[in-house]
């Protein structure tokens, strides 16, 4: 059976749109339901074989009891006869096909379910996608079996189906991906903002929005200018600025913020506008910082490598560029003492000098934890 200019019309364009309804495939639903005239029309999927409970059921209609529901997830569905992973994708099955009234297990699920669900009749058809996730589309009624016509509209529904349940285990797979590398950037502490020519902030992403929050060191003021609070820093950005204004060209510049908790910027030029003026960006500031105090990193180092405490303040200390002679002194070490527990740091690290050290605690997955 062709679908006609009206079902095109009313239950492709619901079917394909279902992904983005809530809930899911409702407005599908309802017209499926409509059109042939159920009782209920459910649309049952999962990503993978599991149990009973691990279902995801989408229903317009008459619903069962909730007790009938109850008892189908904790028993009934061991007396369930339709092999629903084993169904033929793409066929439509009538549900007595299952139904053999000399089976006592089926003559009990039958009066213990099917009837008081008010699924005296219907018809089953399974869809899968590439990816491996498997839908089945129900249509039920209680006093009168389908016509013909019926199921040939399930079945020339059966590809467009398939299709919409394709596009949304994509979008579902991606909203993943999208999720893990949100967390791996924020657990990065990364973030971007652009500045005007006068140091206004123009943008900020998500990240950046939660820096400003949670860091004393970056602030804006009424007027959203970016203020950095140690003046040094302050002071870099602003000469980076007037810069730039006099029309000078601006070359990749790093700003240390400041040392509690740990944070750098990464000035860039915004090659976009060429014409710097106010109101348009003029830089991109990359912000890199890290989420915990020193105290809290170098518990976790002390757990990751064994270090002592004293080491482990010195390999932090190493991995934020410090010199040895200059990481001695601000741990109150003598030089002898701070070469003796660098040797330490490196054998229990597996690394070969500083670069490795700071490769290993910054830009390894040592730096999501």
């Amino acid at each position: 059976m062709r679908l006609t200019t009206p079902d095109e019309n009313d239950l492709l364009t619901a079917l394909h749109d279902g992904v983005f309804d809530e809930p899911l495939w409702s407005t599908f639903l309802n017209r499926l339901r409509g059109r042939v005239r159920a009782d209920s029309a459910v649309i049952l999927f999962r990503s993978c074989e599991g149990q009973a409970a691990d279902i995801t059921q989408l229903r317009s209609g008459r619903p069962a009891p909730d007790d009938v529901d109850r008892r189908y997830v904790e028993d009934l569905y061991r007396l369930d006869p339709v092999p629903y992973h084993q169904l033929k994708a793409n066929r439509v099955y009538a549900l007595n096909e299952f139904l053999n009234p000399d089976n006592p297990d089926h003559t009990r699920f039958k009066s213990e379910f099917i009837d008081p669900s008010g699924m005296r009749y219907g018809r089953i058809l399974r869809v899968e996608e590439p990816g491996g996730a498997e839908a089945w589309c129900v249509i039920s009624r209680q006093d009168q079996d389908f016509q013909a016509s019926d199921t040939a509209l399930l079945a020339a529904l059966a590809p467009h189906l398939r299709i919409s349940l394709r596009n949304f285990m994509a979008i579902e797979r991606e909203k993943v991906r999208a999720d893990i590398s949100s967390d791996m950037v924020e657990r990065l502490n990364f973030g971007w903002v652009t500045l005007d020519a006068r140091g206004h902030v123009i943008d900020l992403d998500g990240h950046a929005q939660r820096l400003f929050r949670r860091s004393e060191t970056l602030r804006r003021t009424r007027q959203g200018r970016l203020i950095l609070a140690l003046p040094p820093a302050d002071r870099a950005l602003s000469e980076l600025l007037r810069h730039a204004r006099a029309g000078g060209s601006i070359r990749p510049q790093l700003i240390h913020v400041c040392d509690e908790p740990w944070l750098d910027l990464l000035a860039l030029p915004v090659t976009v506008d060429t014409t710097p003026q106010r109101g348009r960006p003029l830089l991109t500031l990359y912000i890199q910082g890290d989420q915990q105090r020193s105290n809290e990193r170098c518990e976790q180092l002390m757990a990751f490598f064994d270090l002592s405490l004293n080491e482990a303040h010195l390999a932090l200390a190493l991995s934020r560029g410090r010199t040895i002679a200059e990481a001695a002194s601000e741990l109150g070490l003598t030089l002898e003492s701070a070469r003796t527990y660098t040797k330490r740091i490196y054998a229990k690290t597996s690394t070969n000098g500083q670069s490795a050290l700071i490769r290993l605690i910054l830009a390894s997955v040592i730096a999501l934890a």
